[in-house]
């Protein structure tokens, strides 16, 4: 159990095996609100590069308490022992598809960002009976994307943002913007934390996953009903690509939000009801975009 000031349900933390594989694993059981009956599919959360499932918690905090919510980290990060061998996005999917079978669940809906809306652009396509609905947070498509400046992708280049708290309080603002531009301490704050810091080898495997890989190919082929959330000054994935997986994804939402890269802790009280209210609507065509771009 996750213990904090702010009182917080239960959670079911435990280590799995899948295959060789062990992986550390964070369930947050579905319970009645408000009336509501719980959802019968879960909310599996794919963190981003570095980081571990606890620094999403301010925003499962804020989500539906009806949504069954799944984190995870990933092999090499936080408390999921490194790999034998580094691996590729097919053989993540392929894991997190076991894992989704390990804990009794056919198919998920399936959160990512950063990094891991990567992972979950590759999962819904790669394993499509599996992923019900996407949410693509603070995402790109690859290496075929709209770049961050050189200087902030160097910064991204090593894990030390997470091991030094100083340096990141010089960096946050240039590097996640948003909220964190004038106050950098609130980010620094929540990721010096509880974020449990996995190896340099792990950080460069989840580098090394991605190497090459582009989902532009494919994206029409999305089937899933698909929101796409983006803040509007995020330095490290600048918001034209979230307009280009709007355009490419079939009648996929946007929702930009006043923020930028972490919105999802820093502004997780906005976030996790538009997404809550996404993920608990019943499955139908997604609405057309609007002109404005945002969701109509």
């Amino acid at each position: 159990m996750f213990t904090t000031a702010r009182a917080r349900p239960t959670m079911d933390v435990r280590t799995i095996a899948i295959g060789s594989q062990l992986v550390r694993v964070a369930v947050r059981p579905a319970r009645r609100a408000r009336r509501v009956r719980p959802a019968s599919t879960p909310l599996l959360l794919i963190n981003g590069i570095g980081a571990s499932l606890e620094l999403l918690q301010p925003f499962v905090d804020e989500l539906d308490p009806a949504l069954e919510v799944i984190r995870f980290d990933v092999p090499g990060v936080g408390g999921s022992p490194l790999p034998a061998v580094p691996y590729r996005f097919t053989g993540l999917c392929r894991l997190i598809s076991q894992l989704l079978t390990e804990l009794g669940h056919d198919r998920a809906d399936v959160l990512g960002i950063s990094w891991g809306g990567a992972v979950a652009q590759h999962f819904g396509y790669t394993q499509r009976p599996r992923c019900r609905q996407l949410v693509l947070v603070s995402t790109a498509t690859g290496m075929i994307m709209v770049p961050a400046r050189p200087s902030v992708l160097a910064r991204m280049a090593t894990p030390r943002r997470y091991t030094d708290r100083s340096y990141l309080a010089g960096v946050a603002g240039d590097l996640y913007g948003g909220s964190a531009r004038t106050d950098p301490g609130r980010v620094t704050a929540a990721m010096h934390a509880d974020n449990r810091v996995g190896s340099r080898t792990g950080y460069l495997y989840q580098l090394a996953a991605g190497l090459g890989w582009t989902s532009v190919p494919y994206l029409r082929l999305i089937r899933q009903p698909t929101l796409i959330v983006a803040g509007d000054d995020d330095p490290i994935i600048p918001l034209a690509n979230a307009r280009l997986m709007h355009r490419l994804i079939p009648d996929s939402q946007l929702h930009v939000f006043k923020g930028g890269h972490l919105g999802l802790v820093t502004e997780a009280a906005e976030l996790a009801p538009v997404i809550s209210s996404f993920l608990t609507t019943p499955v139908r065509a997604a609405p057309r975009r609007s002109a404005s771009g945002r969701t109509s």
